[in-house]
């Protein structure tokens, strides 16, 4: 048998060092799915037996003036910045920025991206209201809200579309580039955006800390799994 001589190896590192690199991507976002769905499904269990309720009201307790669950702890500006990032989450501010992004992968012809973003957005949305239809769970009582919200409240809508929507647009901007730095700062700029909300959802008291934490564990699993779904499209067109 041949052995590849050096100037072979040296000139085929590179495709050899990217497709590790892909499969490396492919099998972490697995992972992703495999844990989220299964992280959800354990919060989705305790929930269902009532187990959750204690530390979930103890954690609103926690950010609420002693005795006075009307009053939220920290100074004014805090609670208004609050609102304003609790908004980022809204389907309203979501849908724009889905639609702006879909507008620039359309004038750059990045078809396969852009309905990966909408059948993502609009798969998360269904997902989203089954659930709260399946779980009716009701929400913290009125005393401990500080914003207005509607439907049930298991799991949180806003931290599961922040989860979906900027996780997406993070992992289609890593996409567009090769520097490792620049991938980084796109995820992990995605999972702050998402974290935070989630916490604004707790802080203003219109959901439970396992609402949250049930709706980033299922939302980072949609996200993956439509990741996954283009990276197989693109391997099989490629192919």
């Amino acid at each position: 048998m041949k052995l590849p001589s050096v100037p072979d190896l040296r000139r085929d590192l590179p495709a050899l060092l990217g497709a590790a690199r892909r499969e490396v991507g492919a099998t972490a976002a697995l992972l992703i799915l495999a844990l989220g769905g299964m992280a959800f499904l354990s919060i989705a269990d305790e929930v269902a037996e009532g187990e959750t309720r204690a530390i979930d009201l103890a954690i609103l307790d926690a950010l609420r003036q002693p005795g006075r669950p009307h009053e939220l702890v920290g100074p004014d500006w805090l609670h208004v910045a609050a609102i304003d990032i609790t908004s980022l989450g809204s389907l309203a501010v979501l849908s724009l920025l889905i639609l702006l992004a879909f507008a620039v992968l359309a004038c750059l012809r990045r078809w396969s991206e852009g309905l990966m973003l909408l059948i993502g957005a609009g798969g998360g949305v269904t997902i989203s209201q089954g659930l709260k239809a399946l779980f009716s769970r009701e929400r913290p009582d009125m005393a401990y809200r500080a914003v207005e919200a509607v439907n049930a409240s298991f799991p949180s809508g806003h931290a599961m579309m922040s989860a979906v929507v900027f996780l997406t647009l993070g992992a289609l901007a890593a996409r567009f580039t090769d520097r490792r730095r620049l991938k980084a700062l796109a995820l992990g700029a995605a999972v702050f955006l998402s974290l935070l909300v989630g916490f604004t959802r707790i802080y203003l008291g219109v959901h439970w800390a396992s609402d949250v934490l049930a709706g980033w564990c299922v939302g980072a699993a949609w996200a993956m799994a439509c990741w996954l779904g283009a990276f197989a499209w693109t391997r099989w067109r490629a192919r």
